[in-house]
This record gives structure tokens, sequence and C-alpha cells, in this order.
């Protein structure tokens, strides 16, 4: 596995979409005053029929698609996360999730990703919101790679579907291959303690395993790109094999990730679990790189709460 060049993971989305409409006519692109944002400006250039643009009325949206969906299309939504899943998140609940509608909605520039423009624009709860949703897949791609894969899995499920995706350029560091839904992956092998992270955090994450196999601490390195449903056999082998967890995630600390691991370890494998993530308060504004580093979501931060927790 080698770390290749960075790129901007709106337009791998907007690309893999894209791609997959040009293989199926039912693919419908809907937005609220963002499609070129969201990497669709090419979408819109080969099928501006099929490309619905709605000005800011996300609530409005979600009923929209949720009625294409009853019709056969597929609807794809994107725009800034908060704006897709806590502020329409009743819409969502019932005309989305209670009617069992097979469309897909994608929060850009999650996490914190929106750095500069403070709390409004980051997205640190929607894990805990969509996974509560009955029959909601939630995925959150580690890579340009895993963001391509993972858009083309997603619109052949069929069932409701939320994918977060962030802002920042991110390295490319998984193969090139299908994604399956709730499938974790080992990326290095460790028996000191398993890290189980998610999202872009995950190439930090490999920086950080490096380090401290240099201090002699081997991680057991998993990338869980499906918040839900949870790949519980990856968690349970990683509790069975190293028998303490580290989770990492652009999230509030309770509700994520770090809470659905728990959740299954406190009823299936007890072990201790150190959950790193954004406390729960409002989040500050400022350059991404610091804000991560603040929160020790940085390469830095990650070694030293590893360390702490195999002391």
């Amino acid at each position: 596995m080698s770390v290749q060049e960075a790129r901007d993971p709106r337009k791998e989305f907007g690309a893999a979409v894209t791609s997959a409409a040009g293989l199926d006519s039912r693919i419908v692109v809907l937005s609220a005053d963002s499609g070129g944002s969201s990497g669709f400006s090419d979408f819109i250039k080969k099928w501006p029929e099929r490309y619905f643009e709605f000005g800011i009325m996300e609530q409005g949206v979600v009923g929209i698609a949720s009625g294409m969906a009853t019709t056969g299309k597929i609807p794809v939504f994107c725009a800034i996360a908060p704006f897709v899943t806590s502020r329409p998140f009743e819409m969502v609940r019932n005309d989305i999730g209670y009617m069992r509608q097979n469309v897909k909605i994608a929060g850009r520039n999650g996490g914190i990703t929106y750095s500069d423009l403070g709390s409004t624009h980051h997205s640190l709860e929607d894990f805990a919101i969509m996974r509560m949703i009955p029959g909601m897949t939630v995925l959150c791609p580690q890579d340009p790679n895993e963001i391509k894969n993972s858009a083309a899995a997603m619109l052949e499920h069929d069932g409701p579907v939320y994918m977060r995706i962030g802002n920042e350029p991110v390295p490319v560091f998984t193969d090139d291959k299908p994604f399956t839904i709730g499938k974790a992956e080992v990326y290095r092998e460790g028996g000191d303690v398993s890290i189980i992270s998610t999202g872009t955090l995950t190439a930090v994450v490999l920086e950080a395993a490096g380090v401290l196999a240099e201090k002699g601490i081997h991680a057991r390195v998993i990338g869980m790109p499906t918040i839900c449903p949870l790949d519980e056999n990856a968690v349970g082998e990683a509790a069975k094999k190293t028998g303490r967890i580290v989770t990492v995630e652009e999230h509030y600390v309770p509700g994520g990730l770090g809470s659905a691991v728990c959740e299954f370890c406190a009823a299936n494998a007890p072990v201790p679990v150190k959950m790193l993530g954004i406390p729960k308060s409002y989040a500050g504004a400022g350059p991404y790189r610091e804000l991560l580093a603040s929160y020790n979501l940085d390469r830095d931060g990650i070694v030293r709460s590893v360390i702490e927790t195999c002391i």
C-alpha cells in the first residue's frame, strides 16, 4: 500500500456519480444551490435534464427526492453536510427513512473541513443522527479510491444511504477495488492496541502507527468506512487480538463510530475503548490542520493518546 497524490474528495465524488449515471439512466442529481461545488459540473453538461437545482431549500429537496424515488429514479442529493442532515432531519427521517426510499444523500465538507466558517458549517453530529434512522446506511470513505468505489456501491444498494465526504485534498492509500458496504479492512497488523478509524483521518492514523512502532508500540490499524452497519466481526477480532481499542473520527466523541464500537464491545467483547474525536462543544474556527491539532487529531496527538492508552 503506497500513498499517492492528494485529490479533491468533492470532485472524486461528482466524477463517480457522473460515471455511474452514464450506465444507469435512473440516476438523477438534486442540488440546493451547490451543484458545481459538489463536483457535478460535468454531470450538468452531459445530462442537464437529469439535474435539478432547487436553491436553498434542503427540506423541500428531501421530499422531492423521496417522491422521485417512488417513480423508479435513483436521486442523489449532495450539499454541505449539516444542511443535508441537521437542517432537514425530520424530512430525512420520515420521507426517506420511514418510507424506505432509495435516496442517496451526500454531505460534503463534513466534520470540521469547513474550518474557517465555524460551527454553523461544521458537521459533527451527522453519524449520530443518521445512524439512528432505521434502515439508513452510513458511509464515510477514507480516500479518493474509496470515494469512487463506495459511490458505485451506494448507487447499487437498494435503500437509503448517507455518505460523508470532506473538503481538503486527501491522499490515495487504498487499493482501487470494489467496495463492500459493512466491511472494514486491516491496514496494519499489531498486537499492542487496535486503532479503528474512519474517513480521511485513517491516513493520519497510519502515519501515527508508524511513529508508534518506532516507540515500541505496535498498533493494529483498521479502517471502518461503514459506520452503519458496523463490521462487528472486525471489532470483535480487534478486541480479541489486542485487548484494547482506540477509535478515531472527525465527529463528536459521543454518538459516532466510537459509540458504535463501545455498544458492540459492551455486549459482546468487554475491553477498554478510548474514543478520540471532537469534545461535545461548538468547535472553533481557523485553519483546518491547526484545528485538528488542537483536538489531538493530528499525527502527534493520536500518538500521544495511544501511548497514554497503552501505558
